[in-house]
């Protein structure tokens, strides 16, 4: 694949998890996000991209969402559970992206608030219609799913070289 290769990035935010007395990584999905994470996997297939590749944290909310989510799905991508995007910050998310092989057109990563509502709007240097409008009105809830479109390697991913192409979220639909 070339530098110009058109690429997807869409950016999962883990559905709704409880809080019972265990350690922050360990929570579990409630029964709201357990309702929700399928409903994500019908929004991912919906957006007719054949994921290459998703990584996803190794928290427990975020490995519940994705095994409910990716049962939706038509086809199933590569998964790589990365301790790195548990608590990562936007900067260290970009650095994760920068390593992917430019062999992955398409990425999905399921990771957690902060980090990726601050990493799409971080890409987005530009938005389709009114996708960063809501995105910015309706914060990044659990559930969130963002798609942010670029043109080379992944090694150029920086903030602004997107396009936020579709934002959804449970409660919307």
């Amino acid at each position: 694949m070339s530098a110009d290769t058109p690429r997807r990035i869409a950016l999962l935010r883990h559905a709704k998890a409880d809080w019972p007395d265990v350690s922050d990584h360990d929570r579990p999905l409630a029964e709201r996000g357990r309702k929700d994470a399928p409903a994500v996997g019908l929004k991912l297939a919906e957006t007719g991209i054949a994921f290459d590749l998703a990584l996803c944290s190794t928290a427990a909310r975020t490995r519940e969402t994705w095994k409910l989510a990716v049962q939706e799905m038509p086809h199933r991508p590569k998964t790589h559970y990365e301790e790195r995007v548990y608590d990562a910050s936007p900067g260290e998310l970009i650095a994760l992206l920068n390593e992917t092989s430019d062999e992955v057109s398409d990425l999905l990563v399921i990771g957690h608030n902060p980090g990726m509502h601050a990493l799409a709007d971080a890409l987005s240097g530009r938005a389709e219609g009114e996708t960063l409008e809501r995105m910015t009105r309706t914060g990044f809830p659990t559930g969130a799913l963002a798609v942010v479109s670029f043109t080379g390697s992944w090694k150029s991913v920086e903030p602004g070289v997107g396009t936020l192409i579709d934002f959804w979220t449970p409660k919307g639909h």
